[in-house]
């Protein structure tokens, strides 16, 4: 049976992949960040030389499917000659990603690197600790067919992985639907360990084998929150005794909702953004940047002035950045708030009603969508030259609040001149 060992589990590289949602919101950030896949693989080539791993297992799309860049190629290349150096073998199926590249299968490797076969499953012997590895890569990028019922009979007598690129039944989520199987189906197939891949959250789907996404290596894009990176396996006698995830991502995703219905004043709502944004750099970790949408919800008083004037409310939770332990980028901000419950009972007068008419057109926007149908207006009138975004901008997040508050300081004026 099988020695003691340990391997790490990895898949969705997507090398040198760009982080969805950056270049054209901060192309500053989306520069700080931009080798970001590469750097988080790094991380992984120096967590299996320091936790001595015997192999690493990657689990497909180690390349994006519209990579044209072949210094790409070169990078990995050299990676994997890095863990062959510190006797580390390494084992690789394509994933559909891969099998839409151009120069994912040409690429030439070291000794210690196996590609499987995309036309059958193949199994590679690691004689020393008595490991079976079974895998096959994807022979067309949009494969449908359930590539699990080609994989052969576990070995006897050794510790049995198999490498998959698959949408397991059950498990898609938005991923396609590629290579589908079941989780029973792989169960019941007799090997100790199934390292799959393509779905990019870390999900263990059986503990009786070990049945494991290890999710991708880095987040890239808004939607891919949390720590991402790949999963330590320790093997005792044969016997998977741990399956750890390992936070190897160098720029982290993250969402916040702010509930500001316990606010009334502008600042405690920003103390209170400022606060939310520490602790999620504090889960982040040190060393990471943290690239983050903010969402403001909730009954509260100060809903007409976030919704009229939401860029000053920006600058205002800006400003509080540098006084983060973190690199931290805003990459949204948006306001879902709502006005405070209407009071049960209306001042009867002509005043009282029209304070609470202006009241409700700049709480639900009504001012706001007219000022931008004027605005809309004077633009096609202005010459072509006219160097006007700055005016409108702060006319368009400005001018509806000037305007309701205009309007209830005449009716307030005109209510004390009555009495």
């Amino acid at each position: 049976m099988a020695a003691n060992f340990k391997f790490l589990h990895a898949a969705d590289l997507h090398l040198d992949s760009p982080l969805i949602g950056l270049s054209c919101k901060s192309a500053d950030f989306a520069k700080r960040v931009e080798m970001a896949s590469r750097k988080a693989f790094d991380n992984l080539v120096k967590m299996a030389i320091g936790e001595r791993c015997r192999f690493v297992v990657l689990s497909g799309d180690v390349f994006d499917r519209e990579q044209r860049h072949y210094p790409t190629g070169l990078y990995f290349v050299q990676s994997m000659k890095q863990l062959g150096e510190e006797g580390i073998d390494a084992f690789v199926v394509l994933g559909n990603h891969d099998a839409g590249n151009k120069f994912a299968e040409k690429l030439g490797y070291t000794g210690n690197v196996h590609v499987f076969d995309k036309k059958r499953a193949e199994t590679k012997m690691i004689e020393d600790v008595g490991v079976a590895v079974h895998g096959r890569s994807f022979p067309r990028w949009d494969t449908d067919e359930n590539l699990a019922l080609s994989y052969p009979a576990p070995a006897p007598g050794v510790f049995n992985v198999g490498v998959l690129h698959t949408a397991c039944a059950g498990n898609e989520g938005d991923h396609a639907p590629y290579a589908p199987c079941s989780v029973e189906q792989l169960r019941n197939h007799g090997y100790d360990y199934w390292a799959l891949g393509h779905v990019h959250g870390f999900r263990i789907l059986s503990e009786t084998p070990h049945i494991v996404y290890p999710g991708n290596l880095q987040g890239r894009d808004p939607r891919e929150t949390g720590a991402k990176g790949a999963v330590l396996v320790t093997v005792d006698d044969g016997r998977v005794v741990s399956v750890e995830h390992q936070a190897l991502d160098v720029v982290r995703w993250a969402s916040v909702t702010i509930d500001a219905t316990p606010h009334a004043d502008r600042n405690l709502l920003v103390d209170e953004i400022r606060n939310q944004l520490t602790d999620t750099c504090d889960e982040a970790g040190e060393e990471r940047a943290v690239a983050v949408r903010i969402r403001v919800t909730g009954r509260t008083a100060l809903h007409q002035e976030l919704l009229l004037q939401r860029a000053s409310v920006l600058a205002d939770v800006e400003d509080v950045l540098p006084t983060l332990s973190h690199d931290v980028w805003i990459e949204k901000f948006s306001v879902a708030t709502e006005p405070p419950a209407a009071p049960e009972a209306v001042d009867p007068t002509v005043a009282g009603r029209l304070d609470a008419e202006i009241r409700r057109l700049a709480g639900n926007g009504y001012l706001a969508k007219r000022l931008d149908e004027k605005l809309a207006d004077i633009r096609t009138k202005l010459p072509a030259n006219a160097h006007a975004e700055e005016f409108f901008e702060r006319m368009r997040v400005e001018m509806a609040g000037r305007a309701a508050n205009v309007a209830l300081s005449l009716i307030d004026e005109a209510n004390h001149a009555a009495h």
